[in-house]
């Protein structure tokens, strides 16, 4: 695959995060309004909704529904809180099973304190423990690597070389890997695990953003594409080669565009997606 640029919105996706002042049903208003072909749904969204309905709404107003976000935190200080958090994960596959999405996107876990070894026990034995109940639900399961400045608390998986590991070490067509530009674009073995990832099928998912040279909070304040440094369209040539035909993700955390019309903002990502991505 090139590195052209793109001429249409058809693989565009957004998280329902990105724009977070709206509701679900702002949601699929606005979205299929301007163009946006697809939706990732944020679990926040469907608390006292019925799942199934709001994946009939969706497919309605002409999106697909790309993933389920998001499951995960394996961690635990005791059995009590493993439990539970094996407990919540079944739970995301029942939503994304309703929802009529594919996929669950998983931020795997960390604890302060806790050595990174154990955490990679901890999340292995949670894969291990839900990947049959994913099966039997036909749901997939994709482990997205954080940046290293999360690996204190929301992951002990922050390279795509580990977590290529374990989508290799389960050999499951459920569990692979969600490559976000913003948590893997420093990475010099970026573009070979790319392609390793590609080779082995498990390449599920491309989540985009933009990382700012002068971003006041770690979390909340990424960029639109265009807005940082990340060499988007690039990246995307590699996931491009290495097999990947999906969608294209926006997943945008910031305060700064949160408080921004959101009806604007939208504009501001089609128009940044055609343009970096």
């Amino acid at each position: 695959m090139s590195s052209e640029k793109l001429t249409n919105l058809d693989r565009l996706c957004v998280h329902t995060i990105t724009t977070k002042p709206w509701s679900i049903e702002e949601i699929i208003e606005n979205y299929p309004k301007a163009g946006v072909k697809a939706v990732s749904v944020w679990r926040d969204l469907l608390e006292s909704r019925e799942a199934a309905k709001i994946g009939e709404q969706i497919r309605g107003a002409g999106m697909e529904v790309v993933s389920l976000v998001r499951g995960g935190f394996f961690t635990g200080k005791t059995n009590t809180e493993i439990q539970t958090s094996f407990d919540d994960n079944r739970r995301a596959i029942d939503e994304a099973s309703a929802l009529g999405a594919p996929i669950v996107v998983l931020v795997c876990g960390a604890l302060p304190g806790q050595s990174i070894h154990r955490s990679i026990a901890q999340i292995h034995t949670g894969l291990e423990t839900l990947l049959p109940y994913a099966e039997a639900h036909n749901i997939k399961l994709a482990i997205e690597p954080l940046h290293p400045m999360y690996a204190d608390s929301r992951s002990a998986i922050c390279t795509l070389k580990t977590a290529n590991e374990f989508a290799e070490r389960f050999n499951s067509p459920y569990i692979g890997v969600a490559v976000d530009v913003f948590h893997l674009w420093w990475d010099p073995d970026l573009q070979n695990e790319c392609k390793r990832c590609g080779e082995h099928g498990n390449l599920f998912a491309f989540h985009i953003c933009d990382w700012k040279m002068d971003m006041e909070d770690m979390l909340n304040d990424r960029g639109l594409m265009g807005e940082g440094i990340i060499r988007i369209r690039e990246i995307r040539s590699w996931v491009e080669a290495a097999g990947f035909t999906g969608f294209h993700e926006v997943e945008i955390f910031s305060n700064r565009l949160w408080e921004s019309n959101q009806k604007e903002f939208l504009e501001r990502i089609k128009q940044a997606y055609l343009e970096y991505v």
